[in-house]
């Protein structure tokens, strides 16, 4: 059972690292975004382009509840800059789609709210359901993870990391 401030301290635990990972991409050009730095494929666009696309999924997966596939998810391409993207665009989408996750997330009446997970190719046979909570912690664990890798790729760009920059 949802506490009143368990979804308050989900969000903000959220926000706090969503706002960790903005700070690798300050006054970056869309240059900058888009280069790799490391051994690694990822970009700081990439990665900001894949965190916007996964809030985007998870979060219709709570709302819709109805198990189905949204589109993208699966698309390793969300990981890479197009000739259409812009640092701009992608912060635009990132913030956009956090919003909807926060708005989502306000309106359940519980984070015990369960809703069956997307067949996917590493999807074990029986079904699977997941709570809101455990969306949200999801989430979080992802954003931080990749916060941390945008950290090591915006220190090799620009020999500065996050803790210098906050």
């Amino acid at each position: 059972m949802t506490t009143s401030w368990e979804k308050t301290d989900l969000l903000d635990a959220l926000a706090e690292q969503r706002e960790l990972l903005l700070i690798t991409v300050r006054g970056l050009t869309d240059e900058q975004a888009a280069r790799r730095t490391t051994v690694s494929e990822l970009a700081l666009g990439g990665i900001v382009k894949h965190l916007a696309r996964g809030e985007e999924v998870w979060t219709r997966i709570m709302v819709k509840g109805d198990g189905e596939l949204p589109d993208g998810m699966l698309d390793m391409g969300q990981y890479r800059l197009t000739a259409g993207d812009t640092l701009q665009g992608l912060l635009e989408r990132y913030a956009a789609a956090a919003r909807a996750t926060e708005d989502a997330v306000t309106v359940l009446p519980d984070l015990d709210h369960s809703v069956p997970l997307p067949r996917t190719p590493w999807s074990p046979p029986e079904p699977e359901h997941w709570s809101a909570r455990r969306i949200l912690l999801h989430l979080i664990r992802e954003t931080a993870q990749h916060a941390g890798h945008a950290d090591i790729i915006r220190e090799a760009l620009k020999s500065a990391n996050t803790t210098a920059q906050r």
